[in-house]
């Protein structure tokens, strides 16, 4: 027995060294380690104060009464971005369309200008097609607008069409556009802040911010010869210069195959859309006008039938 111990003592002993060593080792390691890190923090805490900045306390408060949308209707990169340009004052206080209009007033306020009002403005639609528009294949892939219109430009027969796949929909980040049964986007006016998502996401850009009090405009895209219009689509403009003729203030006139306006000149007095003849301009006022009258008309009839007769006993 007394010699078994004694054999294994030479061992033992090394095995002991050689955990010390390691043991060493790593305790040294963590000093080295540690000593780096601290020298580290000292360059960088030496670093934040020689390149401080100033950063002035009105960006987080602009940014504050931003939407937080992020939704790049100002030309910017998002809410952040457009509190320090406008703090900056490389930006109006008003170029967020999407603020509400207390909010607006306050960052006038905070920049120590007078409030201006923002002209409203509304999406809407040039392409009345839909399913209208005869299709010239049958699409099966992605639903997605700019998808089908990689793939031979779409399935509609008009190049310039609405592509009907609602892309525009999924774009907007506040709900106010739905698809409609006649295959074409509709925008919800209440909801629609103007933010532009729909616009820039639309390969054939037939959806188009415009100011909210242009009550009339021309909804169609096409720049196709009235004959090939007459054969594709049952809304599209053909060309005929109905409309150039009858308006009294030269505000409107067939450029291209298609009828465009002059709003510096335009009234808005709807005649234009009265004589067209395919209805692809659109009269607004002249729409709510005939949407109210029915109204009215349907409330009366219901006013005036008899109520059904009390059953006797």
């Amino acid at each position: 027995m007394s010699f078994s111990l004694f054999s294994t003592l030479p061992l033992f002993l090394s095995q002991s060294r050689r955990g010390t060593a390691v043991t060493s080792f790593i305790i040294g390691s963590l000093i080295v380690l540690g000593l780096l890190a601290l020298f580290l923090g000292i360059i960088l805490a030496v670093a934040s104060k020689v390149f401080h900045m100033d950063v002035d306390p009105r960006v987080e408060q602009v940014e504050a009464l931003l939407p937080g949308a992020n939704c790049g209707a100002c030309g910017l990169a998002g809410c952040a971005a457009a509190a320090e340009h406008i703090v900056a004052g490389d930006a109006s206080p008003a170029a967020c369309p999407v603020c509400s209009k207390d909010a607006r007033a306050q960052i006038f306020e905070l920049m120590g200008l007078a409030a201006q009002e923002a002209e409203p403005k509304l999406a809407r639609m040039v392409c009345g097609g839909g399913t209208g528009c005869k299709d010239k294949e049958d699409y099966h892939g992605v639903d997605d607008c700019r998808a089908a219109v990689l793939v031979h430009g779409g399935a509609k027969a008009c190049q310039y069409a609405c592509v009907g796949l609602g892309s525009c929909v999924d774009a907007c980040p506040f709900e106010a556009i739905f698809m409609g049964e006649d295959g074409l986007p509709h925008v919800i006016e209440e909801r629609c802040t103007a933010c532009g998502a729909c616009e820039r996401i639309c390969p054939t850009n037939v959806i188009q911010v415009m100011p909210a009090k242009r009550m009339v405009w021309v909804k169609c895209s096409s720049h196709d010869k009235g004959k090939v219009v007459n054969k594709i689509c049952k809304t599209g403009c053909i060309a005929c210069k109905k409309c150039e003729k009858e308006c009294p203030v030269d505000a409107i006139h067939v450029v291209d195959n298609l009828a465009v306006i002059d709003y510096e000149k335009c009234k808005l007095c709807g005649k234009c859309a009265a004589v067209c003849p395919k209805h692809c301009i659109i009269d607004l006022r002249a729409i709510r006008r005939e949407a109210a009258k029915a109204g009215a008309k349907k409330a009366k009839e219901a006013a005036e039938q008899p109520e059904p007769a009390e059953a006797t006993a």
